[in-house]
């Protein structure tokens, strides 16, 4: 029997059904569907508009597409890692509430906070429970509400972000497939650049605070965008090097899907054509925690077993980093 290792198994997603338009969003704020386009790729964005329904719901959501198109039952999760930034609420965890809601009641869970990253470290923690050998079926979690986070008043932010969630189940492997290296980085230096003010332990809620919109995401466009294009790209060369991968090796970029651009400028690095990249912002916008499962879900169909995937991200923080990842299963099958 060979090493374990982490296998994706399952994927599953979901996003609301509200799409919001770059056409809608020049009905908001100063900007239009070109400038838009032109410099995020973004055309529309999902939002969810329900009263009373949050990140959960979205995770809840795209957690039972996975079981049932996996035939999985919620009984044999050991565990389950929720990914966000946006949680329902401060102290009590949401990926608990979660894995009750699905059944999983068999679980321990808890929630991780990355940023934009909180996926991608999240595939890192949920391979090494698997690797210990000790748990069997690790469910990971990626889902945020950003609308509920954004000035719509704010037209460097709003255009950007969009609400949904995604799904991915880790299994033993011993046959070579699923995660097999990461390059996982951050730096506090990009504390003040990608932030909400209030609402934290330094900057408890209050009267002020509201009125002075400081619970709603700040961004320093310029700097994110200088520091996310040479990190991302970095670290995908990197992992490329460090196993010996070359661009024809490598099937399938997945990067995480803040700006084209960024996106654009990782592939280049790794010397990528277009079709080895999946890219799915153009109808979703930043979802944050679940931009790299959703693009799975949308290009699952054209995944076979023993392709080559780098996974690439970069968030507030700054956090970012890159896994390869050797795919388990036949999608078609």
């Amino acid at each position: 029997m060979g090493k374990i290792t982490a296998a994706i198994t399952a994927v599953g997603g979901y996003v609301p059904d509200y799409v919001l338009s770059n056409k809608i969003l020049e009905t908001m704020v100063d900007t239009t569907d070109e400038w838009i386009t032109t410099r995020t790729g973004i055309k529309e964005r999902r939002i969810l508009k329900e009263e009373g329904k949050g990140t959960s719901y979205l995770a809840i959501k795209a957690a039972e597409d996975l079981l049932r198109k996996s035939n999985t039952d919620p009984k044999d999760i050991d565990m389950v890692i929720m990914a966000t930034a946006t949680p329902d609420m401060p102290v009590a965890a949401t990926g608990v509430y979660v894995a009750s809601e699905i059944g999983a009641v068999n679980a321990f869970s808890y929630d991780l906070v990355a940023a934009c990253s909180s996926f991608l470290y999240g595939m890192s923690t949920a391979a090494r429970y698997i690797e210990s050998g000790r748990y069997k079926k690790v469910l990971l979690l990626g889902a945020d509400k950003m609308s509920s986070i954004i000035d719509y008043e704010d037209r460097t932010t709003c255009i950007i972000f969009g609400d949904g969630g995604g799904a991915l189940l880790f299994e033993p492997n011993h046959d070579g497939y699923g995660v097999l290296d990461e390059i996982l980085r951050s730096d506090g230096i990009g504390r003040q650049s990608l932030k909400i003010d209030a609402g934290g332990s330094i900057m408890p809620a209050s009267h002020e605070t509201v009125d002075n919109k400081q619970h709603y995401v700040f961004q320093d466009g310029k700097t994110v965008f200088k520091f996310a294009v040479s990190n991302m790209a970095d670290v995908s060369e990197q992992i490329m090097v460090r196993n010996g991968l070359t661009g024809d090796d490598v099937d399938w970029l997945v990067p995480h899907q803040a700006n084209l651009r960024i996106i654009g400028a990782t592939a280049k690095r790794m010397n990528l054509p277009e079709e080895k990249v999946m890219v799915n912002i153009q109808k979703y916008g930043n979802t944050t925690s679940a931009t790299l499962p959703l693009c799975l879900v949308d290009y699952e169909k054209q995944l076979s077993k023993g392709d080559n995937l780098v996974f690439a991200s970069f968030g507030g923080g700054f956090t970012w980093g890159a896994i390869y990842v050797k795919w388990a299963y036949d999608s078609n099958s």
